[in-house]
């Protein structure tokens, strides 16, 4: 295990220990500019995990959901969100996680997902393959869309522009459409349980880590038109990488 990879592990257990203590403790709610939630312990989970970063990594960058970015040009970068699905957290139910992913050059070099309350922890470095709660995972070999299964999360923008037609050709091909959301579908992707994740409407600050993790385990990561993994990604489909090309044609073209 590498120095990243362990600082990583490091920080998300501080983050954890916080989000664990205030979960259903009524923290008090309130709105971004942007009209999404965030609460105390989004924040000071936040803080923990750049002080252990910072302790370790000075010269690293840092982009956070709550603080923001510093250093943004150096050549590490820290992709951090404390609480990805803050208002599961609000509603208390264990749909939400810790994502923590760096960024070398802009290349993903290290995810950590950790899922205490749903009791999943996840973790990648490059070259060295996918964990899951201590089991290294694999997608799944399906190589035809007729046999696969495909988690879907937001999907707002997809249902405002020409593909949303071809989306629905999708669905009637799949075996299975589920929702399973946030951090649970690329899990599911990377242990070879499903076979995609497609959302339209993301932060790479929620997929950083997640992505890692897919990719890792043998998977592929584009946005939802075929580019890789990038800070400006707005959209994305995961997938044991044998149907990626075909999500993607049937998306372009029906």
């Amino acid at each position: 295990m590498s120095e990243f990879l362990s600082v990583a592990l490091e920080a998300a257990g501080a983050a954890t220990e916080i989000v664990t203590r205030l979960y259903r403790s009524n923290c008090a709610v309130r709105l971004k500019a942007d009209k999404s939630p965030v609460t105390d312990a989004d924040v000071a989970a936040e803080k923990a995990i750049r002080a252990v970063i910072e302790r370790r990594f000075p010269r690293h960058g840092f982009y956070g959901e709550e603080t923001g970015k510093t250093q943004a040009d150096a050549e590490f970068l820290w992709v951090v969100d404390p609480i990805d699905g803050t208002k599961a957290f609000v509603r208390e139910y264990p749909m939400f996680s810790t994502q923590i992913a760096l960024m070398h050059r802009g290349r993903l070099i290290v995810g950590v997902s950790s899922a205490q309350p749903y009791g999943e922890l996840a973790h990648a470095e490059r070259g060295e393959g996918a964990w899951l709660n201590g089991q290294r995972v694999r997608v799944s070999s399906v190589n035809r869309v007729e046999e696969a299964s495909l988690s879907t999360g937001n999907l707002k923008s997809l249902a405002r522009d020409e593909r949303w037609a071809h989306f629905g050709t999708l669905v009637t091909r799949l075996d299975r459409i589920r929702g399973y959301g946030d951090f649970l579908q690329y899990h599911l992707v990377a242990s070879g349980r499903i076979e995609a994740a497609l959302e339209s409407d993301i932060n790479i600050l929620d997929i950083a880590a997640l992505a890692m993790v897919v990719e890792e385990a043998g998977g592929k990561v584009t946005d939802l038109d075929g580019q890789p993994v990038s800070l400006e990604m707005t959209s994305i489909l995961a997938s044991n990488g044998a149907l990626h090309q075909t999500f993607l044609e049937v998306l372009r073209r029906g």
